[in-house]
């Protein structure tokens, strides 16, 4: 009975790696998928939500049955449901409408309250401004005041970055047996980033790790905020000033358009058999500009973030 897990929560992490060589056809390199969408609550969030509330408990910030309260866009209230429904913690997910309903359906099965943040007049449903993110925030701090909750806050607790420091990094490399030339990621926390950033970068100084961001809000380049509302769910936010990329090396950005994001999520489901979400299509995207231009001839890798299963609702799937 080796082999048999003692909880979901153990299920977390040690995704498969997969070579996208259908659709790299044609060109000069290779790309390898990171199957995120694999751990239990269909994202990589799961990684991050275990490790801030395990990091919390080693430190004392969190106590035993206390509430815990996070601000989401579906995918970390997923990761936090389930580790804290396995741990014992009641949890308050506070998400904008914006986000697909799906989304909060599934945090409520999995035994969270969830606090629905109307979006700020004139956004778009399907398109969470940073502005949205901001009413999202002010309603999760409300709230663990008012609850005496412990605010998870993926955007500061660096159990987020640790976590995928001591895992998606470590694995990347592992997998790939050190055959691997750069990483390519769409932020949100930036959390992902920074972690994969500084295992890749610890084995070989020489990988190349690339910021993602959506045209029209690419504001880490440098680029004028003129399109904050686009469709990519779960980051995005023209945030310029994420904790976690302190001290982080970027060594290229990358934009791409809501489109391109759609269009490669759908050649990755109808020609490699991945079924994931708007940001694995613009990784995906980001990658394969790469590879066309200054990557030409490496191998890149990218998470496939979450399920496509969590879009059904949207415009990502409507007309397939």
């Amino acid at each position: 009975m080796n082999d048999v897990l003692s909880s979901a929560v153990e299920a977390i992490g040690a995704t498969p790696l997969v070579r996208l060589d259908r659709i790299t056809s044609g060109l000069d390199g290779t790309v390898l998928a990171k199957l995120d969408y694999l751990n239990p609550g269909g994202s990589k969030k799961d990684r991050a939500a275990k490790g801030i509330i395990e990091e919390a408990e080693r430190s004392g910030l969190l106590r035993p049955g206390q509430p815990v309260v996070e601000l989401t866009s579906g995918n970390m209230g997923t990761g936090l449901a389930i580790v804290c429904a396995v741990k014992g913690y009641p949890f308050i997910a506070v998400m904008s409408r914006g986000n697909s309903p799906e989304r909060a359906r599934m945090m409520a099965a999995l035994g969270a309250e969830v606090v629905l943040v109307d979006q700020l007049p004139g956004s778009v449903p399907g398109q969470v401004s940073g502005g949205d993110l901001e009413r999202v925030d002010a309603a999760a701090r409300e709230v663990a005041r008012s609850r005496g909750a412990f605010r998870a806050d993926q955007f500061h607790r660096a159990g987020n970055w640790l976590a995928h420091y001591h895992g998606t990094g470590r694995e990347l490399w592992q997998q790939t047996g050190g055959a691997l030339d750069g990483f390519v990621d769409f932020l949100g926390s930036g959390g992902t980033y920074a972690g994969v950033t500084k295992a890749l970068k610890e084995h070989n100084p020489a990988a190349r790790c690339y910021v993602v961001e959506p045209a029209g809000a690419a504001v880490l380049a440098g680029r004028p905020l003129s399109h904050p509302d686009h469709p990519i769910q779960g980051g995005g936010y023209a945030m310029s000033d994420l904790d976690f990329l302190a001290g982080v090396p970027i060594d290229g950005f990358v934009q791409v358009t809501g489109d391109e994001a759609r269009s490669t999520a759908r050649q990755l489901a109808g020609r490699e058999g991945i079924f994931g979400g708007y940001s694995s299509g613009a990784n995906l995207a980001a990658a394969l500009k790469l590879l066309d231009g200054e990557m030409r001839g490496k191998t890149l890798a990218v998470i496939v973030c979450d399920s496509g299963l969590k879009y059904l609702s949207t415009d990502l799937w409507a007309d397939v």
